[in-house]
């Protein structure tokens, strides 16, 4: 099960960012994962709480954003979006093609953290907000 190995990674990768912005909290974690990744989002997402566990990443939510398959056929000259990565062939025209544009990715698209409260001048103390990162 690599998705834990995965689901390790992105907790290392997220952690610097959260501690230099001086988070005290994660509330959620954007990743984009293609239709070619070779990835289980369930299995991930069960193994994100658990890499997650004792950081402050901890009780965050991994969000999923799956990006499908797109390849582009030379002979209707336009990028198609397949099915699925069973078959290398023009929805359209039925040409085959190995030209993939998008299905690849793995990453983080972005942090969503709470920011500590503030005092602002005159004693009154702001109320907490939501950032992204």
């Amino acid at each position: 099960m690599h998705e834990l190995s995965i689901a390790h990674s992105l907790v290392e990768l997220a952690l610097p960012v959260v501690e230099r912005a001086g988070a005290p909290r994660v509330r959620e974690v954007r990743i984009a994962v293609g239709a070619l990744a070779g990835v289980s989002v369930d299995s991930l997402l069960f193994c994100y709480d658990i890499a997650a566990r004792s950081t402050l990443l901890e009780g965050s939510r991994l969000v999923v954003r799956e990006v499908p398959l797109v390849i582009h056929c030379a002979v209707c000259e336009r990028d198609v979006e397949l099915p699925g990565p069973l078959q290398f062939r023009c929805p359209v025209c039925e040409t085959p093609s190995g030209d993939i544009r998008q299905g690849r990715e793995l990453y983080i698209e972005g942090l969503e953290v709470d920011v500590e409260e503030e005092v602002v001048p005159g004693g009154a103390s702001a109320n907490p907000e939501e950032r992204a990162l």
